[in-house]
């Protein structure tokens, strides 16, 4: 048997492959068009595997989709491949709609015309698995009870906008198509392979080279954290397990403002790679404004997949922060690899214009 990963390259892509290996059996083929956030690098242990398969193609290359569904016919497709960076969106949201709409709606029309000609045995046990964000929910306040399944889209920035048209596509699919989709919706990932755009890998990375930790507004922003390897196991979990036409969400139960995991991570950094001025990683918070639309809190509730699926997380944030942070410490020629790549040029052309 064999699955399909598209994005498997990226952060959560590639943690899920290592995950898989880990315990499974089965061929896997990744699907990527590296992108600044695609990196081989992150997977070249398994070059060696003759269960992995890597094709370089974007999810709307239709031809070549079709071409490998019909050679390797997989059980199953695990659609990871997204652009995702927030700030990104709001100074160039086009290629957000590229790819997370208009290349998974390609993505979902291939996949429709090869289930259709599946035999019915193996229609049964076929799922499309599309991983979405938090963000589509929109923003909590304080009081409000954590995001459910069950509460309305109310996206606020470009990306998330995106995220929410691409999983209304993939809903529409399953009920005008049978086609055998299950949508998941996670918190903040963190651990090893993010890009250094991100929150944690950028506070990290700034504070190795004593550059400024920009902390938009107050820092009172709360997101929900997940470490990457509790997602991954409740993918595989929902692959397994989960029904078609259902929707999960996956969460960490773990809520913290940003100043409070950027100052946690600088008491680590100070416990293990001390500053050799003696001075303190906090020192170099720098408190900036905050950018458009910032949502204040994000929060999930996993009460569903946790009670149907017997899924819950088991990394605590503080164990998998310690583990994370090592991580980059001990990864920093892929971390230089990784930046010197075209998002920073990007970043410091659209950045320079504000």
């Amino acid at each position: 048997m064999t699955i399909i990963v598209t994005g498997g390259a990226g952060f959560i892509g590639s943690n899920f492959i290592h995950e898989w290996f880990s315990n499974e059996n089965e061929d896997l083929i990744n699907i990527d068009c590296l992108t600044y956030a695609g990196n081989l690098e992150n997977l070249k242990v398994l070059n060696e595997n003759k269960l992995y398969h890597f094709y370089k193609n974007r999810i709307g290359d239709k031809s070549d989709i079709e071409k490998i569904l019909n050679r390797f016919n997989p059980r199953a497709i695990i659609n990871f491949a997204a652009e995702s960076h927030v700030d990104k969106s709001i100074y160039g949201p086009e290629s957000f709609f590229k790819t997370n709409v208009m290349e998974t709606l390609s993505l979902l029309e291939v996949t429709k015309n090869y289930y259709d000609q599946m035999p019915e045995i193996s229609k049964k046990k076929f799922k499309f698995i599309h991983i979405s964000t938090d963000e589509v929910f929109g923003s909590l306040q304080l009081n409000e009870k954590p995001f459910k399944e069950s509460n309305p889209y109310l996206p606020n920035s470009p990306y998330a906008a995106s995220k929410a048209a691409s999983d209304h596509l993939v809903r529409s699919f399953n009920k005008t198509h049978k086609l055998p989709c299950i949508i998941s919706n996670c918190s903040n990932n963190y651990g090893p392979f993010q890009y250094p755009e991100k929150l944690i890998p950028l506070v990290i990375n700034n504070a190795l080279n004593l550059k400024n930790l920009p902390v938009y507004g107050k820092g009172n922003q709360i997101r929900d954290w997940l470490h990457v390897k509790d997602h991954c196991k409740a993918i595989i979990t929902i692959l397994e397990d989960g029904a078609p036409s259902e929707t999960y969400n996956i969460g960490g139960s773990c809520e913290m403002e940003n100043i409070e995991v950027i100052k946690i991570i600088c008491n680590s950094l100070d416990n293990l790679r001390p500053r050799k001025d003696k001075k303190k990683y906090e020192d170099l918070i720098k408190f900036v404004s905050d950018r458009p639309g910032h949502d204040l809190r994000y929060a999930i509730n996993s009460d569903k997949i946790m009670k149907e699926l017997k899924w819950k997380p088991k990394i605590k944030f503080s164990d998998g922060i310690n583990d994370t942070i090592e991580w980059y410490l001990n990864s920093s020629e892929w971390l230089m690899n990784v930046l010197d790549k075209s998002y920073d040029i990007w970043m410091k052309k659209n950045y320079n214009k504000r």
